[in-house]
C-alpha cells in the first residue's frame, strides 16, 4: 500500500541519528589539541597543514635554593607546514630564574644559584612527524630547537633536541615517552644534560583528561653534577573545539631537585 502524504512527510529518527552521531564525532576531534605544554613530554602530533596553535603557561618553581622562579608567558606558537612539519616560535619571560627544566620552554640554567634576577628568551625550531602508529611500533616525533636569551646574564643560544614516541592503549589511554638532550649554560661554562620522560594519560570524559608523569634532568660535564627527577600529576580541559586549559604540578625526588612546581596555562587553535 502506498503511504499516505502525511506518513510520507513524517520525519523519521536517521536524521536526529546523523545529527548526534555528527556531534559525537565533533566531541571526540576535539577532545585533544595535541598541545606540548600539556605535560614535560611533548605530544607526538603536529599541527595541521594551514592551522595556528598557540600555547602559553604561568609556572611558579620553588627553588631548593635562592629566590623562586616565575616564568609567563611560555608563549609558544606552533605553525602548521605539511602533514609532517610544523615550526615553532616562542618566548619567555623569567623572573628569580634559575633555569626552567620542569617546562616545554628551554631557556638554559643559568648561573643555578638564584643570583640572576630577570630574563627573556625566544625560542625557534621545528617538529618532524617521523612515524605513525602500526601495532607496536609507536607514534613518534623529533624537535629540534634553539633558545637564545635577549635579557639577562647569559646570552649563548641554548641547541635542545627532542625524541618523543607515543602508543594508543586500549580504553583511550596513552603512553608517551620522550629523551630531550641540551647543551646548556652553567656557571662555569657549558655542559649536557639529558632529560628522559613519560606520561601516561588517561581520558575521563570526552572533554576532561588527567595524566601522571615522571621526568628526570641530569647533567654530564658539570661540578657539582646534578640529578633532578619529578613526579608530576596534571589534567586538562577542553573548553570548547579549539580551546583547552589545563594545570599541572610536581614535586621533586631528590635533593638537587625543586621541591615544588605549578604550571597552568592553555591552548588555542585556529
Amino acid at each position: 500500500m502506498e503511504p499516505s502524504r502525511s506518513q510520507s512527510r513524517r520525519p523519521g529518527p536517521r536524521p536526529f541519528c546523523v545529527l548526534l552521531a555528527a556531534f559525537a564525532a565533533g566531541q571526540a576531534a576535539a577532545a585533544d589539541l595535541g598541545t606540548d605544554r600539556d605535560a614535560f613530554t611533548p605530544s607526538t602530533h603536529v599541527v595541521e597543514p594551514g592551522s595556528l596553535l598557540h600555547e602559553a603557561s604561568y609556572v611558579f618553581i620553588d627553588n631548593p635554593a635562592g629566590l623562586p622562579t616565575n616564568n609567563y608567558p611560555e608563549w609558544l606558537l606552533r605553525v602548521g607546514g605539511t602533514e609532517w612539519l610544523e615550526w615553532r616560535f616562542g618566548v619567555n619571560y623569567g623572573i628569580g630564574s634559575q633555569g626552567t627544566i620542569v617546562t616545554s620552554v628551554e631557556v638554559g640554567e643559568g648561573t643555578l644559584d638564584g643570583s640572576r634576577l630577570y630574563e627573556t628568551s625566544i625560542l625557534y625550531g621545528f617538529k618532524l612527524q617521523a612515524s605513525r602508529q602500526a601495532g607496536w611500533l609507536p607514534e613518534s616525533a623529533f624537535i629540534m630547537e634553539g633558545s637564545t636569551p635577549a635579557f639577562g646574564d647569559s646570552f649563548g643560544t641554548v641547541p635542545v633536541a627532542t625524541g618523543v614516541a607515543g602508543w594508543e592503549l586500549p580504553g583511550g589511554w596513552r603512553l608517551d615517552t620522550a629523551l630531550r638532550y641540551a647543551y646548556a649554560e652553567g656557571h662555569a661554562g657549558w655542559f649536557s644534560r639529558w632529560t628522559p620522560s613519560a606520561v601516561l594519560r588517561i581520558p575521563v570524559t570526552e572533554r576532561w583528561e588527567v595524566h601522571a608523569e615522571w621526568f628526570g634532568s641530569y647533567s654530564a660535564g658539570l661540578t657539582p653534577p646534578r640529578s633532578q627527577p619529578f613526579f608530576s600529576p596534571g589534567t586538562h580541559y577542553l573548553v570548547g573545539r579549539n580551546m583547552e586549559i589545563g594545570l599541572r604540578v610536581g614535586w621533586g625526588l631528590g635533593g638537587d631537585a625543586a621541591p615544588f612546581f605549578s604550571d597552568a596555562g592553555l591552548g588555542w587553535r585556529w
